[in-house]
């Protein structure tokens, strides 16, 4: 028996589904429209009628589908932004972290003064 390792199963089975997606996605935007418009085919490329009602090779869903998810995953993306804003604390000034550093910087010179003596 061949051992292969669970990530080269992995990336296996990506190059797979992303090669059928690219088939599909190429089938039902590009030839379906082609067909329609330019080849005078009025069902496009209909290899499953419908779905549902819907017809999986239609042109239309395939533009549709993808800018939807964009503005979707960028609504999320700007959500997640305005949470992290709300949620966190604000900073402290800078005037306060200077004068925190110059108490620190003055106690580890007198510690290094008593050492000596």
């Amino acid at each position: 028996m061949f051992k292969i390792a669970k990530d080269k199963i992995i990336g296996a089975i990506i190059i797979l589904i992303g090669a059928l997606l690219g088939v599909f996605y190429t089938l039902g935007s590009f030839v379906d429209y082609l067909m329609e418009s330019l080849w005078n085919v009025p069902q496009g490329f209909d290899i499953t009628s419908s779905w549902l009602g819907l017809d999986l090779f239609d042109w239309r869903l395939f533009v549709v589908a993808p800018l939807t998810l964009v503005v979707v995953l960028v609504a999320i993306i700007a959500i997640w932004i305005g949470y992290s804003m709300l949620t966190t604390p604000a900073p402290v000034p800078l005037e306060e972290l200077e004068e925190e550093l110059a108490a620190e910087e003055e106690e580890l010179a007198l510690e290094e003064e008593r050492e000596e003596d």
